[in-house]
């Protein structure tokens, strides 16, 4: 089941009228979480890109979900039990993420929805994708973009994204290694050496010469 319907199925799933065996979370340290997650979001109103306040907050519905599903259904008897927990976690990130990325500043989270439903819905992770990069001048978005659809297999489009929206001279240099890998993976060897001849271009030349000898070395190596 793809990662959406599997959403949907957990939040209508009824719950069972029995509470033998039920988890019952303790209240203690309740307050203390509370504080915690509304200082993140805080934080994350500020500047919705915070990856360690993102992260932390992750954290934080992860384990209330976890905990909440839990207490609902005794992990003991009922089938698939953790893996229903996982999703109720899962769950609860998704919709972190979605209310974060409305935002027309938010990039980062609009990342964290990309890697949620890269393998369940590929066109709508790439959307995402797309408008993280735009978002994002620094250039990590891109990064991070071209680094998961060449972890999934899909050199082709991860250079796709980084050809649209790649400003050499504006961004890390480690996006146009990102690049290089990309079209090394896609079959094209000339593209990659064009790609590693335009960073030379980047104002951070001591960045640039220590990227410079493994690209040589990877565009010299046959590929599969």
């Amino acid at each position: 089941m793809a990662l959406l319907p599997r959403l949907r199925h957990l939040m209508r799933r009824p719950t069972s009228a029995s509470r033998v065996g039920v988890r019952r979370p303790s209240t203690a340290g309740r307050r203390g979480d509370t504080l915690h997650e509304d200082a993140l979001r805080s934080v994350l109103s500020d500047d919705p890109n915070n990856e360690r306040a993102f992260s932390a907050l992750a954290e934080v519905v992860r384990r209330r979900a976890g905990e909440a599903y839990e207490a609902e259904h005794d992990p003991l008897r009922a089938p698939g039990a953790a893996q229903e927990s996982e999703r109720a976690a899962d769950l609860a990130v998704w919709s972190l993420g979605e209310e974060l990325a409305a935002s027309p500043r938010a990039w980062y989270p609009l990342l964290e929805l990309a890697r949620l439903s890269v393998d369940d819905d590929h066109e709508a992770a790439t959307r995402r994708l797309v408008t993280a990069a735009e978002r994002d001048p620094t250039g990590r978005a891109l990064f991070v973009g071209i680094e998961l659809l060449r972890a999934k297999g899909r050199p082709g489009e991860a250079l796709n994204l980084g050809v649209g929206h790649w400003r050499v001279r504006e961004q890390p240099p480690e996006v146009g290694e990102q690049l290089v890998l990309a079209a090394l993976e896609s079959g094209r060897p000339a593209e990659a050496r064009q790609y590693m001849d335009a960073l030379t271009d980047h104002p951070d030349s001591e960045a640039v010469l220590e990227l410079l000898p493994r690209l040589q070395a990877a565009i010299a190596s046959p590929q599969p």
